[in-house]
């Protein structure tokens, strides 16, 4: 039986960061030694039920306000904790070297004062916690400035009167919950490095935004915007709004000759509208609805292809654009190994909630049924994901359902080690499934920490006489800050057999557990 861990829980008043400043300073507390659990969280009461519910919250955090910074640590010692919190707090007051650099200019405050010190600003980046979210952003639209919403936990009547009100002073509201744009070659939020190009994009999925412009880098083409609009954008409600807006933008950029669009299907009305903008709009175009393949209208003047997967959409897209593809390089698939008589099951765990969707997708395209905590059939829901695997199970490790507590696993991997770690020592597992998605806000080198737990996973499996398969693939490219040539050299030095894609990892990984 292990041995209880000690806690410590404090508040830090009159202090705001937001979410991304939030988790790099519970990733720097993770990397301290016998520190296994850090949470930094604005006092909101969404964010205490939170804490509640994950077995964090405390006495000593109840009387924080939305305005302070619940801060809970787990540590294996004492002093442990102790050190993990006078680290805290020196990092929250911002005392390493390039805080306290002198500078005689103070940071603007408030949009209104970063407006006036970048008067040719025309997109405010918004990362608070949710409750705050939709007020910051209508300042930002009333100081005429296009929106970045970052932050998640936005009620659906306040994004729909956001881009209501976006739509008539003729702005963008891409979000809530938005994690990925590249507007003009600028980055916001997690992106990659790409080149720039004629192909433009808008897209209701974040992972999957990067996969697709990943792979048009990779094979030669080149990207002119990638429009991201928040998940719910395709729902009912919202209408399409933001996504219908970036096709009309897209139409008219005169650096954008074909116009991609990704999401998972979206309500009917907006299936047809999406298809109706994209007559208008009198370019090329490719649509992948990841689940869905709607049919083009037979009257379309313009060529409108449809796609299944997010490699796919890709390649359409550089054909449409004339572009020539790259050589493709090899990824060597070894035989398949000899797995013993009780390994049967395959386990998937992503950072990305698009990848597990497109892999489900293939996986019932061949008769697979996989259970999830993002089901794409409501049958095969799992109902305690965080601690149960069930037959083939394929998990979004980025869902709330993980994230309690913790930073995103694009960030902190913790926790995903952890679930390997599990998978690996459960008999019946035959192969593991991995995406590893880098670029710009990512962990800094997350191949060399995961190479280090796949070789543990590897070695409980080969203990039990069992040989563990991993397959795997990244979502990035060569000119990231940790470059792809790079982050695949240590997955294979930690034998995990590399795919190309997304989609031809999941493909692979169903036909090992055929």
């Amino acid at each position: 039986m292990s041995a209880p861990l000690h806690c410590l829980a404090f508040v830090h008043a009159n202090v705001y960061k937001d979410s991304v400043a939030l988790m790099r300073v519970a990733q720097r507390l993770l990397a301290l030694p016998d520190v296994v659990n850090a949470t930094l969280q604005m006092g909101t009461a969404a964010n205490k039920e939170i804490l509640l519910e994950a077995g964090l919250m405390t006495d000593a955090l109840n009387g924080a306000g939305p305005s302070d910074i619940m801060v809970a640590v787990q540590a294996r010692t004492r002093a442990a904790c102790e050190t993990a919190g006078v680290e805290c707090k020196a990092q929250l007051a911002g005392s390493g070297a390039a805080a306290t650099a002198a500078t005689d200019v103070m940071a603007p405050r408030t949009l209104a004062m970063g407006r006036a010190a970048m008067p040719a600003a025309n997109i405010a980046q918004i990362s608070v916690p949710g409750g705050y979210a939709a007020a910051e952003a209508l300042k930002a639209l009333k100081l005429g400035l296009n929106v970045f919403l970052f932050s998640d936990n936005v009620p659906l009547a306040q994004e729909v009167a956001l881009k209501q009100e976006a739509a008539r002073r003729g702005l963008l509201v891409m979000g809530p919950d938005c994690g990925t744009a590249i507007i003009g070659g600028v980055p916001l939020g997690f992106a990659n490095n790409l080149r720039r190009g004629s192909i433009g994009l808008v897209a209701a999925s974040g992972t999957g935004l990067q996969e697709v412009t990943t792979q048009i880098h990779r094979m030669g083409g080149g990207v002119s915007h990638a429009i991201g609009t928040g998940g719910r954008d395709v729902d009912a409600q919202v209408g399409g709004s933001t996504l219908l807006q970036g096709i009309e933008l897209l139409a008219h950029d005169m650096s954008t000759q074909v116009i991609v669009v990704v999401c998972k299907p979206p309500a009917p009305e907006v299936t047809a509208k999406v298809f109706a903008a994209l007559q208008q709009a009198r370019k090329p175009a490719v649509v992948l609805m990841l689940g869905s393949t709607p049919q083009p209208s037979a009257k379309q003047t313009h060529p409108i292809r449809v796609v299944r997967t997010l490699v796919d959409c890709a390649s359409a897209a550089l054909q449409l654009a004339g572009v020539t593809p790259a050589p493709v390089p090899h990824y060597a698939i070894p035989p398949k190994p000899a797995f013993a008589a009780s390994q049967k099951h395959l386990r998937a765990l992503f950072c990305g909630g698009t990848f597990a969707t497109e892999a489900q997708v293939i996986w019932a395209e061949s008769g697979l049924q996989v259970w999830s905590n993002v089901a794409l059939d409501p049958a095969l829901a799992l109902s305690n994901a965080r601690n149960e695997s069930r037959g083939h199970t394929a998990l979004d490790m980025g869902d709330d359902a993980f994230t309690v507590g913790r930073a995103h696993p694009m960030i902190d991997q913790t926790a995903r080690i952890e679930r390997l770690l599990q998978e690996a020592a459960d008999p019946s597992v035959r192969v593991v499934l991995l995406d590893v998605v880098i670029g710009w806000g990512a962990h800094a080198d997350p191949a060399a920490e995961l190479a280090l737990a796949i070789t543990q996973a590897k070695r409980i499996a080969a203990q039990a006489d069992r040989e563990l398969a991993v397959i795997g693939f990244v979502c990035g490219t060569e000119l990231d800050p940790q470059p792809l040539v790079k982050q695949e050299a240590a997955l294979r030095a930690a034998g995990v057999v590399l795919a190309g894609s997304s989609a031809n990892a999941a493909w692979l990984a169903g036909q090992w557990v055929q």
